[in-house]
């Protein structure tokens, strides 16, 4: 091979690696609220989520898993899988204390993650967990994660700033960050759901949902963001774990590059299929033992 067509072919083969490398998404955003309801969120007043949401793809008709309790459904979110598969059946599962075996586990005993994966296959990638229910962090292998922060009594504020500094500090790698907070459920344990209390916990945390996009911006990071927004269950009276339409669906959306601007999306969709869109999205294959699907009219 002459030099000139030497030059030309590892041109080339940079130009593919660059293009490759810009088709991924740079990071993923989980904004993760517990315990919302349709009827919560479409009564609360939320300018900055509908915003957010109108950039992308909504669902308002999302399933969650059953049964529709707080650490199967967050489980099943995370691990692309019901609980039929990672075990997870209850809010009091630790990995040394359980009724139903996962069907598959890492080393260490844990269902593979949408964290472990994507740490396995890309060892660049920076992952982190905020959270202010202390069981919520129990199903993940914490090797897995860059960062880690819990917070008590529902304190969630100061994890906002935390993922921010997170995500400014790995601006230049691909980044996956869960950002939680429990006390909107709390509100409706406390108060009922749909109370006036309920309605003003999903409301404040809007604010700071603002606050947090606005920074993206400021600092030239929401572009190539893509932003999910999650929550795990609904809930009547006091409380939730049943079959009913008021537990069991909740608002589901993601927005992005190449996904679809103020779209709302028909197909049946589930929770169990956030992991499976997240890789998706960084072009990797989801496990066998995973269940979820990807709703595929969301891209562009």
């Amino acid at each position: 091979m002459k030099k000139n067509q030497i030059t030309i072919f590892v041109m080339g083969m940079l130009l593919l690696t660059s293009l490759t490398i810009s088709a991924k998404p740079k990071r993923v955003i989980m904004i993760a609220l517990d315990g919302i309801s349709v009827e919560g969120y479409q009564k609360a007043n939320t300018p900055n989520l509908d915003a957010l949401m109108a950039e992308g793809a909504f669902s308002l008709t999302t399933r969650v898993a059953m049964p529709s309790v707080t650490l199967p459904n967050w489980t099943s979110h995370l691990t692309g899988s019901g609980p039929e598969q990672h075990g997870v059946v209850n809010n009091g599962w630790k990995i040394d204390k359980f009724v139903l075996p996962a069907v598959e586990t890492d080393t260490d005993g844990y269902y593979p993650s949408v964290f472990t994966i994507l740490k396995e296959e890309m060892s660049e990638i920076k992952t982190a967990f905020y959270y202010n229910w202390i069981n919520l962090f129990y199903p993940y292998n914490k090797k897995y994660f860059d960062e880690v922060s819990y917070l008590e009594k529902d304190e969630y504020i100061p994890n906002y700033q935390k993922a921010i500094n997170f995500i400014v500090r790995n601006q230049d790698k691909p980044t996956v960050v869960f950002l939680y907070s429990v006390h909107t459920d709390h509100a409706g344990h406390r108060h009922k759901w749909m109370s006036p209390e309920y309605i003003h916990s999903i409301e404040e945390a809007d604010v700071q949902i603002g606050k947090f996009i606005n920074e993206m911006k400021e600092k030239g990071l929401y572009k190539d963001t893509h932003f999910m927004f999650l929550s795990d269950h609904g809930g009547i009276n006091n409380g939730h774990g049943g079959v009913t339409t008021n537990e069991m669906i909740v608002p589901w959306g993601i927005t992005g590059p190449k996904i679809k601007k103020g779209f709302k999306i028909e197909e049946p969709n589930n929770t169990v299929n956030t992991a499976s869109v997240i890789l998706r999205l960084f072009k990797i294959k989801q496990p066998l033992s995973w269940t979820g699907e990807v709703p595929e009219s969301i891209f562009k």
